[in-house]
């Protein structure tokens, strides 16, 4: 599975890229994690269904110093071009 989101509400400035993804790589996930310039923070998320749900939940409710208002998810089926979980500008 393949989630795009998008994090809305306190989510730059408190290691929420570092924190999500650390979470990714213990959880097999591949994919991306950048802060947008408009104060949001974006994802894609990439492995299977049950990881790519809880690395969203995770990041939604259980970040230590973030407060996510809002997400947005858009789930696709993966295209598996990425190696790794990184965090990008």
């Amino acid at each position: 599975m393949r989630a795009h989101v998008i994090f809305e509400g306190l989510v730059q400035g408190v290691f929420f890229r570092a924190n999500a993804q650390r979470f990714a790589q213990n959880h097999g996930l591949t994919g991306w994690v950048r802060n947008m310039p408009d104060g949001r923070v974006e994802a894609v998320f990439e492995g299977d269904e049950g990881s790519v749900d809880d690395a969203i939940e995770w990041c939604s409710n259980k970040q230590p110093h973030a407060r996510v208002d809002r997400s947005t998810v858009d789930r696709s089926e993966p295209t598996g071009e990425y190696g790794d979980f990184s965090i990008t500008h």
